[in-house]
């Protein structure tokens, strides 16, 4: 039987529902009660109301499109960052009674019960919502649930502009076929540079010309899939948007998709593109790799050319990419980094054409930065890759003082980010989110002197650290560990992270993250990268290492387990 109401439910629980004349019972009084004050608490976001609309414990389930919320108090935590749904009404109400041993419990007959309902939205479009209710100490509760939204045109926390192409690259080429993210840093010809802040956006001019790192991907036959967001000015290494909403991590429900390249990440992470065009001025192509179980590849400093691009901080800002897949990475490396691909890329073929040696040496000091899980899964990893048939060798080695390392990187990066955009952020003291705001009030204050410093610091901790790889590859966890879920206070996580991203940036050395770990959270099983960085140039023979690494990896996991 279809129940239907025309009331809405925003102001007032829906109308009566009439009894059944149809096979199936009609919908009970109470329930239907508990179903209206649940709809009223949704509108208006009321998250008290919700939180007691649904079963406690850690069975109470929750999913929708993004992935599956399990337990009460990851359902919760969601939902207070989520905000209230869009005005709509309630269409249609199919209730099922089900039987208590599908349930299992205390339950009496009648007590659990099945409801399907049809949600028409006042802005078009319609949604639909499964729910398990069951009667809990005389009282309705959700216990399982799962939400269909209406079918949105875009997701505008990942795109600032899309389409089916945006733009069309060539007919022909080696990127034939794939399609690209580019994150709102890069000139595009007619278009405006937003760098994720709407204020900057409005002001900005059409750009005349379209950057070269965008034009070799079109050169090679990859099509733009549209603009990607990104953090506001870079400056971040969250992903979260204060103006446009936080981009989705698509291995992760309800965690942070990693900053400041979110919306390419999100982007390849979700299907909508092959590729991520993207920047790593401190970690900002590998966190969100790591994050959302990609492959990021930041390449040599100043090896891909940064004309039509926004700067956050030159001495470090680096162009890279993103993809699901090794071959993918592969593929746009050997092309964008080739002699015959651009004459607008300072080539380094000759130094990536033979292969990296297959010696890693792992960094004490950036190792202790990492979560214990994180640090065991990564033991288990060397160890297997030393048990196998091609085993690698390790070393453990020396870094030095990441403290000293990290405060020198963020004086430069701070005096350089005050230069490129202090005169803009002066003149808008509103327009910036809190936490950006913050960074470039700190950056405003750093003197001439404390920069100088600073970059003396920096060259004898790059010196060391050009020293360390000309011989071996290091390798470690790309960050601490799993995304951070977006309820937390990421400072801590933030601090840590830097101090394990930062160092191949001094040095301006390539650093890929592969996804080749992963750790139990409370949302689930979630991916961490491990890190590569190899001596400068040698970008493309890097990718084809950790391909090799992955590989090996991939070859241990698929072993049958052994049994007595």
């Amino acid at each position: 039987m279809t129940l239907r109401s025309e009331d809405s439910a925003v102001a007032a629980p829906a109308a009566p529902v009439a009894p059944s004349t149809g096979p199936h019972p009609s919908l009970p009084d109470d329930l239907k009660a508990a179903f209206d004050a649940y709809e009223r608490a949704i509108i208006a976001n009321d998250l008290d109301a919700l939180d007691a609309s649904f079963a406690p414990g850690t069975d109470t389930l929750r999913g929708d499109a993004a992935g599956l919320l399990v337990g009460h108090d990851a359902i919760s935590g969601f939902r207070s960052l989520r905000g209230g749904v869009p005005p709509r009404d309630i269409s249609e109400i199919h209730y099922r009674p089900l039987s208590t041993a599908a349930v299992g419990g205390p339950s009496s007959d009648g007590d659990v019960a099945l409801l399907v309902s049809v949600s028409r939205f006042h802005g078009g479009g319609r949604g639909l919502q499964t729910q398990v209710w069951q009667r809990i100490d005389g009282h309705w509760l959700i216990t399982a649930a799962h939400v269909t939204p209406r079918t949105p045109a875009l997701d505008r926390t990942i795109w600032r502009s899309v389409g089916d192409p945006f733009l069309q690259g060539a007919w022909e080429g080696p990127l034939a076929g794939l399609t690209v993210a580019v994150k709102d840093l890069f000139a595009i010809a007619g278009f405006r540079i937003g760098a994720g802040n709407p204020a900057f956006l409005e002001e900005a001019r059409p750009e005349k010309a379209t950057a070269p790192a965008v034009a070799d991907l079109l050169r090679g036959g990859a099509s733009l899939r549209g603009i990607a967001r990104t953090d506001e000015f870079a400056y971040s290494i969250a992903g979260d948007n204060v103006h446009y909403g936080t981009p989705p991590n698509g291995a992760v429900v309800g965690a942070l998709p990693g900053g400041s390249s979110s919306g390419p990440a999100s982007a390849v992470a979700a299907g909508h593109a092959d590729i991520g065009l993207a920047t790593d001025t401190a970690g900002s192509i590998r966190v969100p790799a790591s994050y959302q179980g990609l492959w990021g590849l930041r390449t040599t400093h100043d090896l891909v050319p940064r004309q039509g691009m926004l700067p956050l901080a030159q001495s470090f800002d680096t162009i890279g990419w993103l993809a699901r897949d090794g071959e993918t990475l592969q593929r746009v490396a050997d092309w964008c980094l080739s002699y015959d691909s651009s004459a607008s890329t300072e080539n380094v073929l000759g130094a990536s054409q033979d292969d990296l040696p297959w010696r890693f040496l792992v960094p004490d000091e950036i190792l202790a930065c990492a979560q214990p899980a994180t640090r065991e899964a990564f033991s288990r990893l060397l160890a297997a890759l030393s048990a196998s048939d091609d085993p690698p060798s390790f070393r453990a080695v020396h870094t030095g003082d990441l403290d000293a390392a990290f405060s020198a990187f963020r004086t430069v990066q701070g005096a350089e980010a005050w230069r490129n955009n202090g005169e803009w952020v002066g003149a808008h003291p509103d327009a910036l989110g809190a936490a950006v705001a913050d960074r470039f009030r700190l950056a405003s204050g750093i003197t001439a002197a404390e920069e100088t410093a600073a970059r003396g610091e920096l060259e004898s901790i790059a010196a060391h650290l050009t020293e360390l790889v000309d011989g071996a590859v290091m390798m470690f966890p790309t960050v601490p560990g799993p995304a951070p879920q977006r309820t937390v206070d990421i400072d801590a996580v933030r601090s840590a992270t830097l101090r394990m991203t930062a160092p191949a940036a001094v040095a301006g050395l390539p650093s890929i993250s592969i996804p080749l770990l992963t750790l139990p959270t409370a949302a689930g099983p979630a991916p961490v990268g491990v890190c590569l960085v190899s001596r400068a140039g040698t970008d493309i023979a890097l990718v084809r290492l950790a391909r090799r690494v992955a590989a090996l990896a991939a070859s241990i996991r698929s072993r049958p387990t052994e049994t007595s």
